[in-house]
């Protein structure tokens, strides 16, 4: 039989659902492919064999007895370990919460079991998702199929490794300001980070409450689409989440596969046009550019003025979020706890648990944040960005009155060498320099491949209107169907 780790996930659906092959087959050859390649890769943290074989072994029951099946039913998915999944560990890549076992399942998680997918484990991460390079794991780092002495992104690297390396057909992220289309980008595979509030954040470890937004991860367009419809639309369990349902994102992906823009107009962010991007970066950008012409598509030069600013604003924003929100973890209610000897006093014990169990970059954003928030400062720093954050808003409503759709590349660079940004935070920092404005705005992106620069992936990245997801899925499919996939080297 032909390696069931190389079809997509709408592929082997149409295998499950005909009965050409069983969920538990498909499911076995990707725990294959785990056992096989991710001591080099290290996409995952946890592998759940028995449940995972467990679900495929339902999905084979219920398709033997008649019952209607989903459109992803039988397909495995891996998970970024920042969602919470009953009984199984989930450590937001932290030592903090080594070896906590939620007592409930996010929604996201609730609604991929619903649709009958298979979930293979928990991947990798940046801890508390405040990286970019996924080498900020407690757990160590995860590697680049595409050369394996690169970073994948972040802080989402484990699920774009698994899907570069096979592991995987379809994986969840979640994007606070680029944590999955800037991965996707430097691994070669298709990243979305949705509309806020289109997907439910109940049960997701949060990092940065305005910005953070689960999303889907896969190696096509329409998978992305796919695994999108599946696990969006309106969750009364999350304050935040859209009351309307999410747009037809897999109309659109089939739309864009036939290869037509005509009528669409994309406009290109004037103030990222040779923002620090490497020259190999903006070649690939530019003959994508090209080639969405040739599709029919208009593309004129938009200018958003204050996306210059986005840095800066989301590096107060964020860190101030998280500043609060991680102070529920003061080893008493859940998680690590040290130094309880008995003659320690709470704040003691409160101190030693979180210096054991902080990293560096989350300690630093913690204190940065917590310094923005301070009397004196808050008005100064917080309530400046929170400005700024409006004027980038602004940026996009005033952009949209002109486009249906603005295309950027997704990333400066490329994937560098592992080790090589960790000693300089902004060098880092700046893999997010495009992707961060969409997350201040809260409107969708998603990267799609578009090219290679010294044989490595780049991705082009589409923002939308909010709740206009279909607008993206278009354009990136027309896009894929043009250039084609971009296949790794065998590992």
């Amino acid at each position: 039989m032909t390696d069931l780790t190389s079809f997509s996930a709408a592929e082997l659906a149409g295998l499950v659902a005909r009965g050409e092959s069983s969920a538990v087959e498909v499911t076995q050859a990707h725990l294959d492919r785990i056992s096989a390649v991710d001591d080099r890769v290290h996409a995952f943290l946890h592998v759940d064999t028995e449940g995972a074989l467990d679900a495929a072994r339902d999905v084979d029951s219920r398709r033997a007895a008649g019952e209607p099946l989903g459109p992803l039913a039988g397909v495995p998915v891996a998970v970024k370990d920042v969602l919470t999944t009953k009984g199984v560990p989930t450590t937001a890549g932290s030592k903090i919460l080594a070896d906590w076992r939620p007592p409930y399942d996010s929604t996201i998680v609730r609604r991929l079991r619903a649709a009958g997918t298979v979930m293979l484990g928990k991947t990798n991460m940046d801890e508390f998702a405040m990286g970019s390079s996924t080498e900020y794991s407690a757990f160590g780092p995860t590697h680049n199929p595409w050369d394996l002495s690169r970073i994948p992104g972040g802080s989402g690297g484990g699920s774009s490794a698994a899907l570069a390396a096979y592991e995987t057909p379809l994986s969840i992220g979640s994007d606070t300001g680029g944590s999955i289309r800037q991965p996707g980008a430097v691994t070669g595979t298709v990243g979305v980070k949705p509309t806020y509030g289109g997907t439910s954040r109940y049960g997701l470890v949060a990092f940065s409450s305005s910005l953070d937004t689960p999303g889907p991860c896969a190696r096509t367009v329409l998978d992305a689409a796919l695994l999108h419809e599946a696990i969006g639309g309106h969750d009364p369990l999350d304050s935040t989440s859209i009351p309307a349902p999410v747009p037809d994102v897999v109309a659109a992906a089939r739309l864009g596969a036939s290869g037509d823009l005509t009528g669409v107009r994309l406009g290109v962010v004037r103030e990222f046009a040779g923002e620090g991007a490497e020259p190999g970066v903006l070649a690939a950008f530019r003959a994508a550019v090209e080639t969405l012409t040739k599709l029919g598509a208009e593309v004129v030069e938009v200018s958003c003025p204050h996306f210059q600013y986005a840095l800066p604003a989301y590096y107060l924003i964020a860190p101030s979020e998280c500043s609060s929100n991680l102070a529920r973890f003061d080893g008493v209610r859940f998680g690590l706890r040290v130094g309880d000897d008995g003659t320690r006093s709470l704040e003691e014990v409160m101190s030693a648990t979180r210096e054991a169990g902080f990293g560096p970059e989350v300690k630093r954003r913690v204190m940065l944040g917590t310094y923005a928030l301070s009397s004196g400062y808050y008005d100064a720093y917080y309530g400046q960005a929170q400005k700024v954050r409006t004027l980038i808003s602004r940026d996009f409503t005033t952009a949209f009155d002109q486009v249906d759709a603005l295309i950027s590349p997704t990333t400066p660079f490329v994937a560098f060498p592992v080790g090589a940004r960790t000693a300089d935070p902004y060098q880092m920092y700046l893999a997010d320099l495009f992707t961060i404005p969409s997350n201040l705005y809260g409107g969708p992106g998603i990267s799609v491949p578009c090219g290679l620069a010294d044989g490595l992936p780049v991705g082009l990245q589409v923002m939308a209107p909010t709740m206009a997801d279909d607008r993206m899925y278009r354009v990136a499919a027309a896009l894929e169907s043009a250039v084609g996939p971009f296949t790794p080297p065998a590992l």
